[in-house]
């Protein structure tokens, strides 16, 4: 998934917006290479809360920065920024819990609320398994949404995959049981789920999306595999209630942060991490299919920052 840029250049050009929100109050504190006062840490505070770090990480990062000052006013602006890098980087490093692909077909739900990017954000996974080499079917499980499995059967298309879609407004369950046994009968390696558009406060959803976990585990063991949840980084904060939500509801073991070009609060990125405690699997930085990338936390935190 490269367009020709590396994973570094496309991360750095994708938090552009947030990196110029920290940047004045970074350089204009330490152009005189001094120790911080309350007043200089006052000003860093302001810049990361604005950036949606959330509280927890905006104060580990005031504390290792007040502890550090003296190190600081030697190596001005590098030393400011590698520290922050490094602090962002051990936040956002965190380990998958399971192994992509060690079982056939390899089952993941993608959930969210409509309007965060699901159905593009499937249609570019599949093109990038593709390219892999790997088979995906896409099943289009929100039967709810009239045009939600006409634009999931687009990016089918698009990508060169499959695609399975039951009736209007047919069981979501239904629709999922017959789309596992067609994977496993034709030998896919993966089948992407593309579920209803549920609003966080809407119980009756939330349990749908249960009912399909447990239906998934009946049709291939240990489905599904994963469950990405899918956020909007413009939303900023609002989407760590949107996190919440879905991760008690649906097991959410890893998220896809989209539109991180379109924003000023990257910093989310850090604090649905650190509230959630599941990693991020992928960031889409643009429009195009290349620009849904690997998630790196140094290089995250290199774009947050700069160099």
């Amino acid at each position: 998934m490269t367009d020709g840029r590396s994973f570094r250049e496309q991360f750095r050009d994708g938090l552009k917006r947030t990196r110029q929100v920290l940047n004045t109050p970074v350089e204009d504190i330490v152009k005189g290479r001094r120790l911080l006062d309350g007043a200089d840490l006052a000003s860093i505070e302001e810049a990361l809360i604005a950036a949606d770090l959330g509280m927890p990480a905006v104060a580990e990062a005031l504390e290792v920065l007040r502890a550090r000052s003296a190190e600081i006013a030697r190596g001005g602006l590098p030393a400011m920024r590698a520290l922050l890098r490094d602090e962002i980087r051990k936040a956002m490093d965190r380990p998958r819990a399971v192994e992509p692909f060690s079982a056939r077909p390899w089952v993941v739900f993608v959930v969210g609320v409509n309007g965060v990017g699901k159905t593009t954000t499937i249609g570019k996974i599949a093109a990038a398994w593709k390219a892999e080499g790997r088979t995906t079917l896409l099943c289009a499980a929100d039967t709810f949404r009239a045009a939600a499995a006409e634009q999931l059967s687009v990016w089918a298309e698009r990508a060169g995959s499959p695609f399975h879609r039951g009736a209007e407004g047919a069981d979501p369950s239904a629709v999922l049981t017959d789309a596992l046994r067609a994977a496993r009968s034709r030998g896919y390696d993966a089948v992407l789920v593309d579920t209803a558009g549920r609003l966080h406060t809407k119980g009756n959803l939330m349990a749908e999306l249960s009912k399909m976990a447990r239906v998934a585990g009946r049709e291939v063991p240990g489905a599904p595999h994963e469950t990405l949840l899918v956020l909007d980084a413009t939303v900023g904060s609002n989407g760590l209630a949107q996190g919440r939500e879905f991760a008690r509801a649906a097991g959410v073991t890893g998220l896809v942060l989209t539109k991180l070009d379109g924003t000023a609060k990257g910093g989310i990125a850090v604090a649905v991490v650190r509230e959630l405690e599941v990693p991020i699997r992928y960031v889409g930085v643009g429009e195009t299919v290349e620009d849904l990338v690997p998630f790196d936390a140094a290089a995250f935190a290199e774009g947050l920052i700069g160099s």
